[in-house]
């Protein structure tokens, strides 16, 4: 049994390698060549050069390319680039743009995992004849054999907590996690930068990517106006009790939960509570209207034991995350007639339509991922959904 847990030896086992041109999937290519694995790097162009070319905090991208190219070299290994912008745009840049403009908060990194590294690399990898696909993400994944279905793996916390990335990858489905590999779960950034240092990579000290990587210095409207030039209709901007107070110049420019540039003032702290994308309202009010007690999920991915709807019938016992830089919280899973709902039982702050819901079984980096959905709509303390309730249906009264 090698490292990847396959039954023959490393010069046996092809392994493809997601490269950005970062330092941990570059790392990655390098542990695996220095155990003897035959490993071939493939980096992906998902977005123009331009802006990109010597952005920090970029990837798959103008220097990053060079960067992987450069790796590959100094490890003798192969490097193919691909050319996925029309398939990144078409699955995750486009409907990131959409999801903005329905007042939602999208999380374009877990839709590029599910499509294009997830699903179009991995086909690509398969093609090439490689027994898996391993990539820089901080996650770890080890057998779970289950009765009658040998190979099956299951994914779980990572060792270097503050780089846990299973938010992203909660979509991962169970046919994808049985062909990847994660070589850093075990490994914390400190020690990858290391062995990076150690092997003489050109991209031991480079930056983390930071953000969006298609969004420059963060400013999510400018994509959207770009690509959405009608979606910046002004709007008012309304309390929770009905009282309007102000203009804006199109939700895009707003997220739940936010609290400084808001545009209106009252003497009072106010916060965004809802985006009204149908009648073009930013609806605010104070922060306790943002205490969210339950959401509810959509295209949700289990990856726990059993039938999710069986599982949940009488409420399971779990952890929630429905922030990335959160750590995971008590919480109840259950399905019923309604749906398959998420009960926080601390509650969070600023819940959004269209961010992650991740389930684990803990918080250690022994807690497995179960798998998580979408977060379709959220339900507050009961006076702000009763008031916010009220304010929605007088507009469709109207």
């Amino acid at each position: 049994m090698n490292s990847l847990d396959f039954d023959r030896k490393p010069e046996d086992t092809r392994v493809v390698v997601a490269m950005s041109g970062g330092v941990d999937s570059s790392v990655v290519a390098g542990i695996l060549k220095r155990q003897g694995y035959d490993v071939l790097g493939i980096t992906l162009q998902l977005y123009d050069h331009g802006a990109a070319v010597h952005r920090a905090g970029s990837c798959c991208a103008g220097q990053d390319i060079d960067d992987a190219r450069r790796v590959c070299d100094v490890l003798g290994i192969p490097h193919y680039v691909l050319d996925y912008e029309q398939r990144f745009r078409e699955t995750v840049i486009n409907p990131f743009a959409e999801s903005y403009v329905a007042g939602e908060t999208p999380i374009p990194c877990v839709a590029c995992n599910q499509t294009v590294k997830f699903a179009d690399l991995l086909a690509t990898a398969r093609e090439l004849g490689a027994d898996a696909l391993a990539t820089g993400h901080y996650i770890r994944s080890k057998a779970n054999p289950q009765p009658g279905a040998p190979g099956r793996r299951a994914l779980f916390r990572p060792t270097d907590a503050d780089r846990d990335q299973s938010y992203f990858l909660f979509a991962t489905t169970q046919e994808q996690i049985d062909y990847l590999r994660f070589p850093l779960g075990n490994l914390t950034k400190a020690e990858t930068r290391a062995l990076a240092e150690d092997m003489g990579l050109v991209v031991a000290k480079k930056a983390d990517s930071q953000d969006i990587c298609f969004v420059p210095q963060g400013k999510y409207a400018d994509i959207i106006n770009k690509l959405k030039p009608n979606a910046a209709l002004a709007g008012d901007i309304v309390h929770l009790d009905g009282r309007v107070l102000g203009s804006h110049d199109g939700i895009l420019h707003y997220t739940i939960g936010q609290r400084r540039g808001i545009g209106v003032a009252t003497g009072e702290p106010l916060y965004v509570v809802h985006l009204d994308a149908r009648s073009r309202r930013v609806i605010v009010g104070p922060k306790e209207a943002l205490e969210t007690r339950r959401v509810y999920l959509r295209d949700i991915n289990w990856l726990g034991d059993g039938d999710i709807h069986d599982v949940a019938a009488d409420g399971f016992a779990c952890f929630a995350k429905v922030r990335s830089t959160r750590q995971p919280a008590p919480a109840i899973l259950r399905a019923d007639a309604s749906g398959i709902s998420v009960e926080l039982l601390e509650g969070e702050a600023g819940v959004a339509p269209g961010q992650a819901c991740a389930l684990y079984s803990g918080i250690g980096e022994d807690a497995r991922v179960y798998g998580g959905g979408f977060i379709l709509r959220s339900e507050r303390e009961a006076a702000a959904e009763a008031a916010l309730k009220d304010l929605l249906q007088s507009v469709v009264a109207a």
